[in-house]
């Protein structure tokens, strides 16, 4: 014991750094589950999208989304997210995937989705940058006219 507390008094940045890593880590994990919503990957996305006609809602800016975007996703950046809420009540009972460019704004998102009364929301984790990654399509405003 004497030998641990030496080690812990000698070497605290690292012990600190450590802690900090080892909480992280479990937020990544559960941190989802905590708040009310899960993160899904691009494969369990694209399962949920054709065999529960899941709906992925888009929370980029505009010119993020015009650049590429996933095939049928409603667009409505975060910033209007609360004031465009009705648009989103039809959709109530369906899945529901929130994407964003890395799964920040998404995670802000589904907390804001599930406060609103929305029981079946998911993270898409890493955002379009891990759908890209999967290889999945992806639109952009060009095409989608």
């Amino acid at each position: 014991m004497d030998q641990l507390t030496t080690f812990v008094t000698n070497n605290w940045i690292l012990v600190g750094a450590l802690i900090v890593i080892l909480i992280l880590l479990i937020n990544s994990f559960i941190g989802g589950r905590l708040r009310g919503y899960a993160s899904t990957s691009p494969s369990e996305a694209v399962k949920m999208i054709n065999r529960e006609d899941a709906l992925v809602l888009d929370v980029r800016e505009d010119t993020e989304y015009q650049e590429g975007h996933i095939i049928n996703a409603m667009h409505l950046p975060l910033s209007q997210l609360n004031d465009q809420m009705k648009k989103l009540e039809k959709h109530k009972e369906k899945p529901i995937i929130v994407a964003c460019r890395s799964g920040q704004r998404s995670g802000q998102a589904c907390t804001t989705l599930k406060k609103a009364g929305f029981d079946n929301v998911y993270n898409l984790g890493g955002g379009i940058l891990a759908w890209k990654n999967a290889n999945l399509p992806l639109v952009n405003q060009k095409q989608s006219k």
